[in-house]
């Protein structure tokens, strides 16, 4: 009966499990995702996971990453896939995260599949949940606001082109460049 008592105690006083806790339980680094989650669901059964915050936000890890204000994925152990709403940079173009892994069993490295290629880190870069600083239209692409007028340039697989934020076609690929690059 005592016993009863304290589980039925100890149950109702836990809060309930966050986003760190569900990333922590399937292997990943708390430290993938932000400070500052407003909400976040995850369907038990199928473990796909919305997460929302009040405002797009970017943070730098070995590289800066960009987080919409409601990004969503998909978690297994030591993996999250079909990601939408994160973008990590690489020079000055920035990428969409499809999907983060890390190695099990671990080798000290975490993986983000940005679709042409699988960017590379050091997993401490992601043991504790870093600041992320708001976005607004008029921040340029390392996030500081004003003082450059560079865009956010995002590749894109529908055109076979570059296509600037506001979607207009900076570069397009046709089919003779495969050929003069393997020639």
């Amino acid at each position: 009966m005592i016993v009863s008592l304290f589980f039925i105690i100890k149950q109702s006083s836990s809060s309930p499990p966050s986003i760190y806790d569900a990333l922590s339980s399937n292997g990943l680094p708390i430290g993938l995702l932000p400070k500052g989650i407003t909400n976040f669901t995850i369907d038990p059964s199928t473990q796909r996971f919305q997460v929302h915050l009040n405002s797009s936000c970017h943070t730098k890890f070995e590289t800066s990453v960009r987080f919409d204000w409601n990004f969503s994925g998909s978690l297994s152990y030591g993996q999250i896939s079909n990601l939408s709403g994160i973008a990590a940079q690489d020079l000055f173009l920035w990428f969409p995260v499809k999907g983060i892994h890390v190695d099990v069993p671990t080798t000290g490295l975490i993986y983000f599949d940005v679709g042409v290629v699988y960017k590379q880190f050091a997993l401490s870069s992601f043991e504790i949940p870093r600041d992320c600083t708001e976005l607004d239209d008029d921040d340029d692409d390392d996030g500081g606001g004003g003082g450059s007028e560079t865009e956010l340039i995002v590749l894109t697989d529908r055109s076979r082109g570059i296509q600037d934020k506001s979607e207009n076609l900076l570069m397009q690929r046709s089919e003779g460049d495969e050929q003069r690059a393997a020639a």
